[in-house]
Formats: C-alpha cells, sequence, structure tokens
C-alpha cells in the first residue's frame, strides 16, 4: 500500500558534529504504514566538513532516498528552505534542523492528522504536551512566546508556538506560497501566509525538544528576534492586500 511520499527538507551549515547523526535519525524514523520519505538536505555554504560528511553518508546508505544540494556561500536558513521546497518530490513536506533539537521519532505524530484528512498543516509545538523539554534560557522562551502572541494577534491563529523549527505541509499548499526570508524570519512569514489560505486547517501537536545552548552551537540570535517582529508586522499588516 503506497500512501505518499514525505519529503523532509534539512538546512544545514556548519553542522559537521551532528548532521551523521541526524540523518541516521532521520532515515530511521518510523513512519505510519505505506508512508516513503526522501531527504533533501541543503548544504547552506558550509565552511566546515558538513557537505562532504552528507556525500560520504549517501553513497554508505543507498536504501536511504537523498538528494544534497546547496550554494556554495551561505545565504542564510530561509533561502535554504526555499531551495529545498522547489526540489521535493513528495505529497508533503517536513523542515528538520539539522542539530539535534528536535526528535524524527515524532514524524509520525506530526504526519497522522494529515492522513486522517483532518489537517493541512502541522505545527510541532515545544509548549504543550507532556514530552521532554530541554529546561534553558528563560528570556529565550520569553522571547518565543512573545513573538507568538505577536504573530497570533495579526493572524487570528491560537498558536502555542509560531517559532518551532517542525512544520509539516501539504505540498502543493506550501509551494504555493512566495516566501522571500533568507534567515529565520521564515516562520514569521510562512505563518502569516498560510494563515490568509482560504479553508487552510491548521493543527499543533505537542513535541520533545532537546535544546542547544550557544556553546553548542545554536545559532539563532537576539537581532533574529527584532527581524522576527518585523516579518510579523510586515507579512500581517504592511503587504497583505485583501483580494478584491
Amino acid at each position: 500500500m503506497n500512501r505518499g511520499l514525505l519529503s523532509v527538507v534539512i538546512p544545514a551549515f556548519n553542522e559537521a558534529a551532528t548532521i551523521t547523526q541526524i540523518l541516521d535519525q532521520a532515515g530511521g524514523s518510523t513512519l505510519p504504514d505505506g508512508v516513503r520519505m526522501e531527504l533533501i538536505v541543503v548544504d547552506d555554504g558550509s565552511t566546515d566538513r558538513t557537505r562532504q560528511l552528507v556525500a560520504e553518508y549517501a553513497s554508505l546508505h543507498p536504501g536511504i532516498p537523498m538528494n544534497l544540494m546547496g550554494p556554495e556561500k551561505n545565504q542564510g536558513k530561509g533561502a535554504a528552505i526555499r531551495q529545498g521546497i522547489s526540489a521535493a518530490a513528495g505529497d508533503w513536506i517536513l523542515i528538520q534542523d539539522a542539530d539535534l533539537e528536535y526528535d524524527p521519532r515524532e514524524y509520525g505524530l506530526l504526519l497522522q492528522p494529515i492522513l486522517e484528512g483532518v489537517a493541512d498543516v502541522v505545527y510541532g509545538s515545544r509548549f504543550m504536551g507532556g514530552n521532554p523539554h530541554r529546561v534553558l534560557f528563560f528570556w529565550h522562551t520569553l522571547g518565543n512566546r512573545f513573538l507568538t502572541f505577536l504573530s497570533n494577534l495579526c493572524t487570528n491563529l491560537n498558536l502555542t508556538d509560531m517559532e518551532t523549527g517542525y512544520k509539516m505541509f501539504r505540498t502543493p499548499l506550501l509551494k504555493s506560497l512566495e516566501l522571500r526570508e533568507n534567515r529565520f524570519g521564515f516562520e514569521p512569514e510562512v505563518t502569516a501566509k498560510v494563515s490568509r489560505i482560504p479553508g487552510v486547517r491548521i493543527y499543533e501537536v505537542g513535541i520533545s525538544y532537546y535544546g542547544r545552548t550557544y556553546d553548542q552551537g545554536k545559532k539563532i540570535k537576539w537581532r533574529d528576534g527584532t527581524r522576527a517582529i518585523w516579518c510579523i508586522l510586515k507579512y500581517n499588516l504592511f503587504s497583505y492586500r485583501r483580494p478584491s
């Protein structure tokens, strides 16, 4: 029984320390019966051995459908995600960070509402459910909650975690969006644009979260938070044109 193909888009920049492990976890994840998977790794101009390690992994694991691509120079996470979306051949697209903060064993958890025919988009929330969550920085969490609140205020959604790195979409829906953000503005931009699709069905499921510290390689900084605020306002208020 062939129920469809899941495209897992993995943007990666200087993730040599974790890329092999995340490929192992993603490639070995258990999916619902009949669901197949492809991995699309977009190396965003890494200056370490990330690209080489992915190429070596692909050659050693020919049974895992894998596509390695990406620019020579760093362009940003949003740009890498757009390239991965363009290359995706699946029925659904999931964004998977190349670090170890999100657990590929939960792919089926995000996919289930779509397979049941009740959802078009599923966000994995770090702030709901009973799954494990690493305790990290108060101000970082407060910032995430503020950005979610501001986004909800503009979109009239009731998300608990707009900034989550785990988002799954029906492929035609995601490919229909004109996405522009090159860095971490992808999250508020895609949320704003998805929210305006007539009849769209957005669900949340609780997920695990194994957050990294900045010493361990976490890349998002306070400047990205201020950019996220601008993106929420830009894509919800300043650039929105109501249909005639």
